[in-house]
């Protein structure tokens, strides 16, 4: 009877193989899969971890107990990460740190980096997403309505609240949505006002091109290389509320030129 079991069980691992090498399209559909089971797995075993640990809601658990599992997730999928400049992020009190948003692979890349004491901005239908909204929560994520721009701004108004009660890093992602066309879109002004509001530095990290092993227009998931680059501070200090435009201009193009040269194509 085991025996019987081996054999099936061996058999539709052949068959998985076949169709992975014959179509793109199952190749992709499977490796996505197994990423999202990863996230769930993972996320159900830590909670009880975060709850255990630090008694609950709170940024620590998002690097200090869920990064290190998720950390290697990379090996299941062949990427490789090269990172440079995380001296950067040694800024002392709070900062904005602002990076380009790319598809949900970013999680990995994101524990890649993360400094201690740092929280995210996300929307607020990732805390309907099962045991992943679960160890988001617990992750300390700021939840926030992007479809209600008076509740954007309160949100945004008691994270600059948060920044200089509990002194932590806030991680936003500007473009405001998933992007994985090898280019930025527009930044939103939210993370820019929060600087300046809040009289601190904004971090600019950029990812590289994720379009030569990850294209779901093309069910394209393969293994490669991402580069990983924190860019120096740039200083808020005595910016007011008509300074955010030329703030986010800044940040924006830098970023660009960054992504593109990360990327290896032209500027």
């Amino acid at each position: 009877m085991a025996l019987g079991w081996l054999l099936w069980g061996a058999a539709v691992l052949l068959l998985l193989h076949v169709l992975m090498e014959l179509s793109p399209a199952v190749n992709f559909a499977l490796r996505i899969g197994f990423y999202y089971l990863l996230c769930i797995v993972c996320s159900a075993l830590t909670a009880p971890v975060c709850l255990l640990v630090n008694g609950g809601r709170t940024v620590k658990n998002m690097r200090r107990v869920g990064g290190a599992p998720r950390r290697t997730f990379k090996y299941f999928f062949g990427l490789r990460f090269e990172v440079k400049g995380l001296e950067n992020f040694e800024v002392e009190g709070p900062a904005i740190i602002v990076s380009n948003h790319q598809s949900i692979l970013d999680m990995m890349g994101l524990m890649e980096v993360l400094p201690d004491d740092c929280v995210q901005v996300g929307k607020k239908e990732l805390m309907y997403a099962g045991t992943v909204g679960l160890i988001i929560y617990l992750g300390g994520v700021i939840f926030i309505n992007r479809k209600s721009t008076t509740s954007a701004k309160m949100v945004m108004a008691e994270v600059a609240k948060t920044m200089a009660t509990d002194n932590v890093k806030v991680w936003v992602y500007p473009e405001g949505t998933r992007n994985c066309t090898g280019d930025l879109l527009p930044f939103k002004k939210g993370a820019f006002h929060l600087a300046v509001q809040a009289q601190v530095p904004v971090i600019p990290v950029v990812y590289s091109s994720f379009t030569t092993f990850y294209n779901p227009k093309k069910n394209l998931f393969t293994s490669g290389k991402i580069k990983v680059e924190v860019l120096p501070p740039i200083e808020t200090k005595g910016l007011t509320s008509d300074d955010v435009s030329d703030l986010t201009d800044r940040c924006f193009h830098t970023m660009r030129e960054t992504l593109f040269r990360l990327s290896g194509r032209p500027s």
